[in-house]
């Protein structure tokens, strides 16, 4: 004959179980996100803009096309730089004197550019005697990075990972997308925070409550807006 079960050893089996069930957790269903913006984040970190300025040993001077090169790196310093501008010059190389010679000219369009003379540090740096050492301008900024990518920690075919028997996406989803739109970004910050609001334009605010008080329609009106119609095929 079987002896009875107890309902106080049935209640706190089932308690007991209850709390197990509770405390199961896949470790690698939770530790592998299943959104690709949490499995490749678009991160905020310090970068660095570079420009080589290449000078011969009989040049003292730049050409048109480093001028401009010079006063682009000026410009967008004032608009993303986070801290001064540092020039790496040639030393101990054929081309040193050229290139101390050309450094005053770099200076000078710097500071017509509106980069404080303070703001620039000059350090001298060696190289081979055989290389073109070239005068390195260079700025600290903020850049947005993902990845890296292309990384495949799991195969895509069938296997007995939770992953797979889930119908979860594969590691390597949405990777790209994330490091294309890091790096089409202007401003880095906008992927954090919106920017401040700027004032109106006056000028088309002006006409278009003009237009509005006169009862006529406000949106403008293009008529050339067949100008560049190449056929009337589908018509």
């Amino acid at each position: 004959m079987t002896t009875p079960i107890s309902p106080l050893r049935l209640l706190l089996a089932a308690a007991l179980a209850t709390m197990l069930t509770g405390c199961y957790v896949p470790k690698e269903t939770a530790s592998i996100p299943n959104d690709y913006r949490k499995r490749h984040p678009i991160a905020l970190k310090e970068g660095e803009r570079t420009v080589e300025v290449f000078v011969g040993n009989n040049r003292g001077g730049l050409t048109p096309v480093q001028r401009a090169e010079v006063m682009s790196f000026a410009q967008t310093w004032r608009r993303e730089s986070t801290g001064g501008v540092i020039v790496d010059l040639p030393s101990g190389t054929p081309n040193e004197r050229a290139a101390a010679e050309a450094l005053r000219e770099i200076r000078s369009i710097l500071t017509v550019s509106g980069i404080p003379p303070k703001a620039v540090s000059v350090r001298p740096y060696a190289t081979g005697a055989d290389k073109l050492a070239s005068i390195r301008l260079k700025y600290s900024k903020i850049t947005a990075q993902v990845g890296p990518c292309g990384l495949w920690p799991e195969d895509l075919g069938p296997s007995n990972t939770p992953a797979y028997q889930d119908n979860r996406p594969y590691w390597n989803f949405g990777c790209a997308t994330q490091r294309n739109l890091a790096a089409m970004v202007e401003n880095p910050a906008d992927l954090v925070q919106p920017r401040g609001e700027i004032p109106a334009y006056t000028p088309r605010r002006t006409v278009v409550l003009d237009k509005y008080r006169k009862g006529e329609s406000t949106p403008t009106t293009f008529n050339n807006d067949d100008k560049g119609k190449l056929s009337d095929i589908g018509k």
